[in-house]
């Protein structure tokens, strides 16, 4: 199908697409105006192998409005499973589950009835996204399996890697009742936001055995949570319910949820999608092939249509019924700028939806083809894109501790002390021009130096350095983790960690985990409690970091003023909105290896951070004048 016969299919604009559940009936409506006929064919389980399964006939559907087939059936059909046939003008003819379902069973080939109200947890209905100021978020990305999968974590074995091993609190190692694990943990570490890689349903995990590994990034259903994550993959409400369950905890403890979104493919070149119009959904080449700017060859055509409205009701369905906190878009760059400001524009429209996140990765896996005209939503795009949808700033990772193609290439905190002009891009969120891209506002940057692509920050300086051991504590890379940590977390933008970049997480040299195993990816919590001081650090800097509204440039546009230092030393003083006074905070990164002196501003001076230590109250003798300056180090000092 070419652009011209896309743009010529008629498009539907209402919000009843998929089955709506009533006590009374329900409506099925599918979007396939291609389509000769239509049929629902009704099960009563999700598959063949379970006891109770029956097949409970088919029924042919009605042609209706804006390209659609409908059909209402009368009764409470809630819990009942279903699938469409087609049939097409050549003579093809096809069966699919249901794309814009909110259910399946097992293996999500069968996509089921739901009755939302039935499949909450105890107190849904109370629960409320945590007011959280702009200035004082981060973000803290985990896998659902990786969480809680270590038996030392404490959690009970049927929950370990399940939603619901989100939901125990008070878990401590191995319940020595001192180390935190798990929700424990996170409450006392101090990040905001938890990111969870995809949880919606996806393809290459056995959801029955849970046998298998993946990170998730192969989508088949899209508007329901991935069934290995459940404690019951059958019955297709439990996997709603523990999903809520689990954001609703995560509520409770007062931190905001990031859902990793994979909206720029299809797993399967015949994904439900593409089955219920042939040719309309992925993109193509002008010779017929799929394009493969997402390095799966079905790159999602979101400047079509029906594909962006899917995108946005998708994204708004999460948001109303999940109560997610933000959107992180993987490949952004494959989607264009005028989808990713519908969603935003449409996110904003629900009950404090303006405070929703969006942000994405700005660049593609490889070459795709927008038709329309369309741009693509990477950073070259800053400018057109809505100044709320950020994007992760490869730039500063590479720019601290090197590039991630290249293992042994150093960074300004391990060897290569010329990346400091760019480490003084970053302080400001790269708002000065120096770059190829501009930033509307702080706010757009997500500043870090390690996610679950490519190696972890502790195996990456291991790798620099040359130190194979990769588990094995090394004090001059401690510093190094905890200077990378002070750079981005004292940088103007939204700050980011891979989970257990705090307690020097390990992979053990290995860069791709996406298929596992398990016992690789894996929090390791023993792990945790003997780097609990790196983890104390990383809980200071956070404390800082809300304490003090003005590293982050959002309480105000004001950027910081850069100190002349000699050497490689930077230092700054961030400056805050509407004073005309020096700022309150002074903030020194110091890459050498030796002890270093510089200068301080007027006034009497003591630390917030020290290079090892760090808190939110100032600490330590008080300092005027000169600032010593431990190796390796990030120091910060408030004026008394």
């Amino acid at each position: 199908m070419n652009e011209t016969q896309a743009s010529q299919l008629p498009v539907y604009a209402g919000n009843d697409l998929g089955a709506v559940w009533r006590s009374s009936a329900t409506a099925f409506r599918l979007w396939a105006p291609t389509a000769c006929s239509a049929a629902l064919h009704r099960f009563a389980t999700g598959t063949d192998a379970e006891p109770e399964a029956a097949d409970l006939g088919t029924l042919a559907m009605q042609r209706s409005e804006g390209g659609t087939w409908y059909l209402e059936l009368a009764g409470d059909l809630a819990g009942q499973y279903y699938q469409y046939e087609l049939q097409f003008p050549d003579g093809t003819s096809t069966v699919t589950a249901d794309p814009y379902a909110h259910a399946a069973g097992a293996g999500g080939t069968r996509s089921m009835v739901l009755n939302q109200a039935a499949a909450v947890p105890d107190g849904w209905q109370k629960d409320e996204r945590p007011a959280i100021p702009a200035h004082a978020r981060s973000v803290w990305e985990v896998h659902v399996a990786d969480f809680t999968a270590d038996p030392a974590s404490g959690v009970p074995q049927a929950y370990r890697g399940k939603f619901m091993g989100f939901t125990v609190d008070g878990t401590t190692l191995n319940g020595d009742g001192v180390h935190p694990t798990g929700l424990n943990y996170l409450k006392r570490l101090g990040v905001t936001h938890v990111q969870l890689q995809p949880i919606f349903d996806f393809a290459t995990v056995d959801e029955v055995s849970g046998e298998d590994y993946n990170w998730g990034y192969d989508p088949l259903n899209y508007n329901l949570p991935e069934g290995s994550y459940a404690t019951d993959a059958f019955h297709g409400e439990v996997r709603v319910r523990e999903c809520r369950a689990m954001i609703q905890a995560l509520h409770s403890a007062g931190l905001g949820v990031v859902m990793d979104v994979v909206y720029n493919h299809t797993y399967y070149s015949n994904s439900w999608l593409e089955r219920t119009v042939p040719g309309y959904w992925n993109r193509r080449w002008e010779n017929g092939s799929l394009t493969n700017g997402s390095g799966c060859g079905c790159d999602l055509a979101s400047e079509r249509t029906m594909v962006r409205k899917y995108l946005v009701d998708s994204c708004v369905y999460w948001a109303k019924e999940y109560h997610i906190d933000g959107f992180r878009f993987d490949l952004m760059a494959l989607h264009d700028v005028e989808t990713m400001n519908a969603i935003r524009a449409a996110l904003d429209a629900l009950p404090g939806g303006e405070d929703i996140l969006m942000y994405g990765e700005p660049w593609q896996g490889g070459s795709t083809r927008m038709e329309h005209g369309a741009i693509p939503a990477n950073k070259q795009a800053a400018g057109l894109l809505d100044s709320r949808i950020g994007f992760f700033c490869d730039n500063t990772r590479d720019a601290i501790k090197g590039g991630v193609f290249n293992a042994g290439s150093a960074g300004y905190i391990n060897g290569d002390m010329h990346c400091g002009y760019q480490v003084l891009h970053s302080i400001p969120a790269w708002r000065g021009g120096q770059a190829d891209f501009m930033p509307q506002a702080p706010g757009q940057v997500v500043q870090y130096v390690s996610a679950h692509d490519n190696y972890t920050l502790w195996d990456k300086l291991k790798c620099v350095a040359r130190r194979g051991d990769y588990a094995a504590p090394d004090a001059d890379l401690l510093a190094q983790n905890r200077m990378a940590a002070g750079i981005y977390l004292t940088c103007q933008g939204l700050p980011f960690m891979q989970g257990g970049e705090e307690f020097a997480r390990t992979k053990h040299g290995d860069h791709n985990t996406y298929r596992g195993p398990l016992e690789l990816n894996r929090l390791d919590w023993t792990r945790a409690a003997q780097l609990e001081e790196l983890v104390q650090y990383y809980h200071g800097l956070l404390e800082i970091r809300k304490a003090y509204p003005e590293l982050s440039g959002m309480a105000g546009d004001a950027e910081p003023c850069i100190l002349s230092l000699p050497g490689w030393l930077i230092g700054f003083v961030p400056e805050r909105q509407g004073e005309s006074l020096p700022g309150r905070l002074a903030v020194y990164y110091n890459p050498e290896c030796t002890r270093q002196w510089a200068a301080l501003p007027a006034g009497s001076w003591r630390y917030l951070c020290d290079g090892t230590r760090a808190a939110a109250e100032p600490f330590g003798p008080a300092c005027r004048n000169a600032i010593e300056l431990a190796p390796v180090s990030v120091t910060i000092l408030k004026v008394e």
